[in-house]
């Protein structure tokens, strides 16, 4: 039965028109999988999936994806990355394979504050975020981004404050970037950054004109999960919160 599989221009240029016929067509495509980008489960015969090739220095991994969480696209990748990779997609136990690279995951939804819609990213990722140049299973996401300004949120009742040099970078219409201060106080550089614009909703976007600004929610892996409705999203944040497990900041908008 033919696949329900997104193939991109860039991901059949890199691995030939004849493998992409073959995964189009069902041959080579699994049914099951687990998505490279959420980590939950798919089925390519019943959901849209995007493939996915991450591409290092010498060798190469196809992936696949929910189209909801990530386009068809190729990742550039360190060798040492891919291997890790390679053994978190052949299903290896963690305690032979190498720590994981983690991809942070970006969900946009509307937020409803005092009777007022909000735009919000919500920020989760795939992997527990180790503190640079140290080893081990701890997940120090949440304090690394609270010694940036961003702060703890026990219940959501208000409009978190302005993050000042933070910001969002939205261009015709589409999520580019979250942007953070430069290392020397020169230039913004990209602390998130979309291998591919993502599309955001004419409404999320309205919010976004009106407020100039975007609210940013970030929970560690497994505090919020793959939401399909926006009053799910709620709940899952709203969870997140009373359990310690949510910080937040308000971000300028950048762009339209």
């Amino acid at each position: 039965m033919p696949r329900m599989l997104d193939v991109s221009d860039e991901v059949r240029a890199e691995i030939g028109d004849e493998e992409a016929d073959r995964l189009l067509a069902g041959e080579n495509a699994p049914g099951g999988y687990d998505c490279t980008s959420c980590r939950t489960p798919g089925d390519s015969e019943q959901e849209r999936t995007s493939t996915v090739l991450f591409v290092g220095d010498e060798t190469a991994v196809l992936a696949f994806a929910h189209a909801t969480c990530l386009p068809s696209q190729v990742v550039q990748v360190t060798e040492e990355q891919l291997q890790g990779a390679a053994r978190s997609i052949a299903g290896d136990s963690p305690v032979q394979a190498a720590p994981e690279q983690a991809v942070l995951g970006v969900t946009s939804g509307l937020i409803l504050l005092s009777g007022e819609l909000h735009p919000a990213l919500v920020v989760e990722p795939t992997a527990p975020i180790a503190r640079p140049g140290t080893t081990g299973a701890g997940d120090d996401f949440l304090p690394l981004l609270i010694e940036q300004g961003f702060m703890p949120l026990p219940q959501i009742d208000s409009v978190p404050p302005v993050l000042h040099g933070w910001s969002i970078l939205l261009a015709m219409g589409q999520l580019h970037a979250i942007l953070q201060p430069g290392t020397t106080g020169g230039s913004p550089v990209a602390w998130w950054q979309a291998h591919q614009a993502l599309q955001v909703a004419d409404a999320w976007r309205a919010a976004a004109n009106k407020h100039q600004q975007v609210l940013m929610f970030a929970a560690p892996v497994g505090s919020i999960g793959r939401q399909p409705r926006e009053d799910l999203l709620r709940d899952a944040l709203d969870k997140a919160a009373a359990n310690g497990k949510l910080v937040a900041a308000t971000l300028p908008l950048a762009g339209t």
